[in-house]
């Protein structure tokens, strides 16, 4: 496990519920992530972002924490998470958790204790709290609304304050003026570094810190969770004080510990700042989430993220999918075009210096699931909106790890949430040796990346009006963007691995290729 890892890493994002169920109780756990880390190796991963696991009610799968030492009983003990991590570390796998730093649970001991205290008091400091306005009871303090729909204020059984949750009800904002809230975050991030974690991915980095005097937004106060519009709750210059104090933390423990930061920005140089050198290690690109399949766009956004990240030293980081967003497959127009173009970013994205990041079921070419019943899903959007916004339930569809079964390998019952039948045919076990599949394009692309690690990008000329080619220093990628063939004429060398295959000497649309130097 070398030094600055982290700086070229292929990263797994691990989604516990919905990988793998060792305990056959219909839910993914801790032991079903151990079970399959030989799965993930040979994959050729260097890490597992694992998403939380921590104890929960769960209203918002897991990401409502009631205990931050705690492994909920749904997903194991702390012995099984311990098991689970030397297992990974044993096949050279390092391990991320996420970090929930910006509320707790409404279960949590400090918010139950917030409530059963008065107004004013050190309980109640922890959170964001606000009185009733007598002369208008029912206007809540500022126009602020919840991510995932209706207001982010929500009064107190008794009815005297309101309390701040950006994201559900269940979920109220922890107040990062109080010191007990920093000193509590420093103790976690001590607990799990000295349990051997290797990182933190940080939930909503960008949010922790309000502007003062929580003054009213633009508009009617609604704001997209994957977005990027500026907000009095997102992005205040206050958050970076509290990474420059993290960062000595992880510095005192051995192995090249990392921080990740999931930061939506109004731009490019605004992520930038969390990047520095004295504060985290990573922040998540978005931009070609939010990207059309289209050429301009991607070399955009390439070029934002190399450039303002070589100011600082800091490694670009690319991502098409993960628990949030609609999976790319789909985005890109599903089926076969999707799982064309899908293929084709991706071998893009291995080509590029910097960190990639793989979602769970990418590379089985799973699609978004559109159609889930309305009473099997769980996301608290979906409920808060009525139904308006279906939420991210659709791709959150457990794992199918083999061709049969009630829950296609998945474990011994059936999955908390329905899978496709036609994901038999997406199964790891239908896949596995299958030339031109999915899963063996993955293994032999990611392996591709490995021995052939880009030293920088110098773009070429465009073969097509909707296409691009880059030299990273080790191979040349071309991709095609479009519908109709381009020309190769002019690359050289040896074709290292193609999205599709070439039609006499022509790149087909929604494909890429690699060129040997």
């Amino acid at each position: 496990m070398s030094d600055n890892w982290w700086r070229e890493a292929v990263i797994y994002q691990v989604y516990p519920r919905s990988f793998a169920d060792g305990n056959g109780d219909g839910m993914g756990d801790l032991e079903g992530v151990r079970s399959r880390i030989p799965y993930l190796a040979r994959l050729g991963v260097d890490a597992i972002w694992l998403s939380p696991f921590y104890a929960s009610p769960q209203h918002d799968a897991g990401y409502d924490v009631s205990d931050y030492r705690a492994v909920d009983e749904r997903f194991g003990t702390l012995e099984d998470f311990d098991a689970m991590m030397a297992a990974a570390h044993e096949a050279g796998i390092r391990i991320i958790v996420d970090l929930v730093p910006n509320h707790t649970s409404s279960e949590h001991e400090w918010f139950t204790a917030a409530l059963a205290a008065e107004p004013g008091s050190p309980e109640r400091a922890r959170y964001h709290f606000r009185d009733v306005d007598p002369g208008r009871p029912e206007a809540p303090p500022n126009n602020w609304q919840s991510i995932f729909g209706g207001p982010a204020w929500t009064k107190t059984p008794d009815g005297r304050q309101w309390y701040l949750h950006l994201f559900d009800s269940s979920q109220p904002d922890l107040n990062w003026d109080n010191p007990e809230v920093h000193a509590e975050f420093e103790s976690v991030l001590r607990f799990w570094l000295d349990r051997g974690v290797d990182g933190f991915r940080i939930d909503v980095a960008h949010g922790m810190v309000k502007a003062d005097g929580l003054p009213d937004t633009g508009g009617d106060g609604s704001i997209e969770m994957i977005g990027t519009t500026h907000a009095p709750f997102f992005d205040q210059d206050g958050v970076h004080e509290i990474y420059r104090r993290w960062r000595p933390i992880i510095e005192q423990y051995e192995g090249d510990r990392i921080f990740v930061a999931e930061a939506w920005t109004d731009s490019p140089e605004r992520r930038a700042l969390y990047l520095r050198p004295d504060e985290l290690h990573q922040a998540f690109n978005f931009d070609l989430v939010l990207a059309p399949f289209a050429a301009a766009d991607f070399r955009k956004a390439i070029d934002a993220e190399i450039a303002n990240n070589a100011g600082i030293g800091a490694p670009s980081t690319w991502v098409l999918s993960n628990h949030d967003v609609q999976r790319h497959v789909t985005r890109y127009g599903d089926g076969e075009t999707g799982l064309g173009r899908a293929r084709a970013a991706t071998q893009l994205l291995l080509a590029l210096p910097g960190v990639v990041y793989v979602y769970q079921g990418e590379e089985l070419g799973l699609n978004e699931v559109l159609d889930l019943p309305d009473e099997v899903r769980e996301d608290p959007t979906f409920h808060r909106t009525g139904g308006e916004q279906i939420g991210r339930d659709g791709c959150r569809v457990p794992l199918p790890w083999k061709t049969e079964g009630p829950s296609l390998g998945f474990g011994d019952k059936a999955p908390w949430l329905p899978q496709p039948q036609d994901w038999a045919g997406k199964s790891a076990q239908s896949q596995d040796g299958v030339q031109g599949s999915m899963l063996e394009f993955y293994r032999t692309a990611i392996a591709l990346r490995k021995s052939h690690k880009a030293t920088g990008l110098t773009w070429l000329e465009d073969p097509g009006e909707n296409a691009f080619a880059f030299d990273n220093g080790a191979l040349v990628c071309v991709t095609n963007f479009g519908q109709d063939p381009v020309s190769l004429d002019g690359y050289e060398g040896e074709v290292l691995l193609s999205s599709t295959d070439l039609q006499d000497g022509r790149l087909p649309g929604g494909a890429t290729v690699w060129f040997e130097k």
